[in-house]
């Protein structure tokens, strides 16, 4: 049952989390956003955000403020979170806006040394929006710099880290090591319903009790924004009752019975005590229970992360021999090609070629 409400508790796991961002003020982050998609006022100040292009100042002229939020929002904040981080990478390097062809490459091979190809994609991203934002010729455009970027790809490969998946079996391991504590409950519930739902971390945390609609055949979670769904379009997730004791809806209904929610946040701080806090868990802190719990079983927790729930289900229904269409209204991939990606190392000797005829 979904239960009633949150016992208040004055002290919160989790709530001195480092964010990306903490070793710059908030000014600092703002400057650097504002070039990205700045404000959009009277003629002479810089227009610009995500798939605009560059308007005459005449048809700038007198903005209404509605518009320059408008242009800030056609950025999510983790985008702006993240472009801040690069261009204040690009400053410390030495470098500034505007910047020429040069500069950006021989940045490209200054970075080379420590990065990997994805991490100097989004560094290169970051530059382009600022100058286009800024009205400037993209640098990045220029044959300089994708030939450099070329050359370093070829020269340290484009292949990324990917967390392991926590398949079902391993995913069952893991459960049977934990306790009846409330943050036990509280963690079960998250590892299963992020392994049944192919939750990403951060539609984990945002999920309220709201979202999650009792039906006969289990729940059903409704997914108001995602990544994927910047513009609040939402999607519905099946979750049906489970076969074996592991039953994701059942172990959602303990943590909500025990916590007395009824509303707000589904999953919530815990403290030493045992005591739930009104306070949403963080998208760090979905990571640090899924490589403690994988550590407690006995698992390399280096090689897990808030991600292995998600590419876990994919793995694990592509095993067992669920069709691709069903695993994608899982996960809401549009395409197999996507999915792909997460149906890792787990499938290979499922149908494999090889084995039908040796």
């Amino acid at each position: 049952m979904i239960g009633v409400e949150a016992k208040p508790s004055r002290s919160f796991e989790y709530n001195q989390m480092v964010k990306r961002n903490d070793n710059l003020d908030a000014d600092k982050i703002a400057s650097r956003v504002q070039l990205i998609a700045p404000t959009v006022g009277r003629v002479g100040k810089s227009v610009g955000a995500i798939n605009c292009t560059e308007p005459d100042a005449a048809e700038v002229d007198f903005l209404p403020s509605e518009v320059a939020e408008a242009i800030q929002a056609s950025l999510s904040p983790a985008t702006q979170r993240a472009y801040a981080d690069d261009l204040a990478n690009f400053e410390r390097w030495g470098g500034g806006v505007p910047a020429n062809p040069a500069m950006v490459a021989a940045y490209l091979v200054h970075l080379a040394q420590d990065c990997r190809a994805a991490t100097l994609a989004r560094r290169v991203a970051a530059l382009s929006k600022a100058h286009r934002a800024k009205g400037l010729d993209d640098p990045c455009k220029s044959e300089i710099v994708k030939a450099t970027l070329r050359g370093i790809r070829r020269q340290i490969g484009t292949a990324q880290r990917e967390a392991k998946p926590l398949i079902r079996d391993d995913l069952f391991a893991v459960l049977h090591r934990m306790g009846d504590r409330p943050k036990d409950l509280r963690d079960k519930a998250l590892l299963l319903l992020g392994f049944a739902g192919a939750f990403r971390r951060s539609e984990l945390i945002g999920l309220d009790h709201a979202d999650i609609e009792p039906v006969p055949q289990g729940i059903v979670v409704t997914l108001r924004r995602s990544k994927t769904d910047q513009i609040g379009a939402g999607r519905k997730i099946g979750i049906p009752f489970g076969r074996t004791r592991w039953c994701p809806v059942r172990h959602l209904s303990d943590w909500l019975d025990h916590a007395r929610i009824e509303g707000g946040a589904v999953f919530r701080s815990v403290n030493r005590h045992g005591h739930v806090a009104d306070q949403r868990l963080s998208g760090e802190a979905v990571s640090i229970v899924v490589k403690d719990r994988a550590e407690a079983a006995g698992f390399d927790p280096d090689a897990y992360s808030g991600h292995s729930l998600r590419a876990g289900l994919a793995t694990s229904a592509a095993m067992a021999g669920a069709s691709t269409f069903k695993i994608r209204a899982q996960t809401g991939h549009a395409s197999d090609a996507m999915l792909a990606r997460y149906i890792r190392d787990g499938d290979m000797f499922t149908n494999n070629a090889a084995g039908a005829v040796l």
